[in-house]
């Protein structure tokens, strides 16, 4: 990995992004982050994708300033200008917004290579570009998305879907299952590790030394003392008096409409939700533009815009960057808080 200088304690951090779907927007988000050299000050970038493709959006979307260098490894970079590694070999076409098995076998090549190199210490932490859960899947690839993925890649099966923007903190206890399976998904043990992941990421990747946690309800109104719901009262409280017991500021369960409603969110530092949408439409509807969806637990740092492959505006120069370059200085900012924090904690 590159080192910046010997007496450096905290060399500049390099990451790797991935592609994703080259028929989306993640190439142009890409090409759009780094326009501005201002960002090779503070972090080394490689792209795992291909050449051809943001040689192809960059001419498509006109877009001036943007140059990068081709290299075939990651230990082999320019420091100040992205570089880029081809993934794959064969031929192929780019055809924007259009799904394809081709595109969908390309991103896992991506990914995969990116994995690789992070597995290797060539890179300090990964970015990745929105990838089509559908034309992705194959025997390499049977996972409900990233997050599933890196669990499993790094040998860790307990992790977080921790949503991050200028305003708030969101994770959420139940990812990507079906709503009729959330009751039963939600256990003491389940909450326990969700809720320690988030205390520790605040700690070792936010650096807050003593973070301030909000648990909201299941039910609504957080089941009103058991009129509408018993799982706040005989799951949730119990879970949250014993970190109250070890000293730990976690609270609630708190009714997710009143919450957000009298903005109280502002008054922690991380939200746990107990399902996917009860905790992802207020996060976008406070940070849908400046979004970055982080991994927490994972031994290894990864982060990734707040959205999709977007293929109804892909190559129309319409795609919005903000997310894309928060999630390249959320990345590059955890790497150094956990640098320092390993460091203090040694003292």
């Amino acid at each position: 990995m590159m080192q910046d200088s010997a007496l450096d304690e905290n060399p500049i951090p390099t990451l790797g992004i991935t592609l994703g779907d080259m028929n989306g927007i993640g190439p142009e988000v890409i090409i759009k982050s780094v326009i501005d050299q201002r960002i090779f000050d503070h972090v080394h970038l490689v792209v795992y994708g291909h050449g051809k493709v943001l040689s192809f959006y960059k001419k498509l979307l006109d877009i001036n300033g943007f140059s990068f260098d081709q290299t075939d490894s990651a230990d082999h970079m320019r420091r100040n200008k992205l570089n880029v590694i081809n993934a794959w070999d064969n031929d192929f076409l780019v055809s924007p917004g259009i799904i394809s098995q081709e595109a969908g076998s390309y991103a896992l090549a991506c990914l995969q290579r990116a994995t690789k190199d992070l597995k290797d210490g060539l890179i300090d932490g990964i970015v990745t570009a929105p990838i089509n859960k559908h034309n992705i899947q194959s025997d390499a690839f049977r996972y409900a998305g990233h997050t599933e993925y890196f669990a499993e890649h790094f040998g860790q099966g307990d992790s977080l879907m921790f949503l991050t923007g200028e305003r708030i903190r969101m994770g959420v206890a139940t990812g990507h299952i079906p709503l009729s399976q959330v009751s039963k998904a939600i256990t003491p043990e389940l909450l326990e590790i969700k809720i320690s992941l988030m205390l520790k990421s605040l700690r070792t990747d936010f650096g807050i030394p003593k973070p301030k946690v909000a648990v909201l309800g299941l039910n609504p109104h957080a089941g009103d003392s058991g009129l509408i719901g018993s799982e706040e009262i005989d799951v949730i409280q119990p879970v949250i008096e014993q970190f109250k017991q070890k000293n730990q500021l976690v609270f609630g369960p708190y009714p997710a409409d009143g919450f957000f409603g009298v903005s109280q969110h502002a008054k922690f530092d991380g939200i746990l939700a107990m399902y996917h949408d009860q905790g992802l439409i207020p996060f976008k509807a406070m940070a849908f533009e400046d979004g970055v969806n982080f991994t927490a637990g994972l031994k290894i740092v990864r982060t990734s815009p707040d959205h999709g492959t977007a293929y109804d505006i892909a190559g129309k120069n319409l795609a919005n960057e903000i997310s894309m370059r928060n999630a390249i200085y959320l990345a590059k900012d955890i790497v150094k808080n956990r640098r320092e924090f390993v460091v203090s904690d040694k003292l």
